[in-house]
């Protein structure tokens, strides 16, 4: 009789485990909602900047995601000591996305030291698509699924957009890759953190 029980208690244990770390990385969608929200803005005051003003230094804007990389490091290092169990799903997103930023800075290297201005805005948009699919793909959650592809779309239009126009399209990728599933994954974790408030209540 024990031994059924220590079985079953074992099998609810390791259930359990499977379920945390399936919604185990930004599962709050912080991250998502932070970063969307800055290279929505940022893309949206170098359009209005350049386009309308003509001023041609409006990419000086995006200093602040220097300032939102520190955010970054921080909210991880917290949200590290935080998590008891490490999973693989945390494993590899990270190197996911740590393999993104340095891509991306290597890319902005080349292509700036070549003036291939008009290249980077499409070329920035294949890459947002990578780790945004991959990451769908991992965690099983469609709308970053649908996001990665939605990059893809806007960076094939972007290049027959006229150069001040293409931020415009570096903004709808980033609402639908990143705010929006942003906005879903914090609604989810709301209910879930709602949910399990009611429930050690109870008990």
């Amino acid at each position: 009789m024990e031994q059924q029980w220590n079985e079953r208690d074992s099998l609810t244990l390791i259930e359990s485990m499977i379920n945390k770390a399936k919604n185990n990385f930004n599962e709050t969608g912080t991250l998502y909602l932070v970063w969307g929200i800055v290279v929505f803005i940022c893309s949206l005051f170098q359009f209005i900047a350049v386009h309308f003003y003509h001023y041609q230094q409006a990419y000086y804007i995006w200093c602040l995601s220097w300032a939102v990389l520190i955010y970054q490091v921080i909210f991880l290092r917290n949200k590290k000591k935080r998590i008891k169990v490490r999973t693989y799903t945390d494993d590899i997103l990270k190197y996911i996305w740590t393999c993104f930023v340095f891509c991306l800075l290597v890319l902005m290297f080349i292509l700036q030291y070549q003036r291939a201005y008009v290249t980077i805005n499409p070329a920035i948009l294949v890459l947002y698509s990578i780790p945004t699919f991959l990451s769908g793909a991992v965690l099983k959650f469609k709308p970053l699924t649908i996001g990665g592809i939605s990059c893809w779309l806007f960076a094939i239009g972007s290049v027959f957009a006229a150069m001040d126009y293409q931020v415009l399209f570096l903004c709808g990728a980033v609402l639908t890759a990143w705010i929006i599933p942003g906005i879903i994954l914090r609604k989810r974790f709301l209910a879930t953190a709602t949910k399990d408030s009611v429930h050690s209540e109870r008990n």
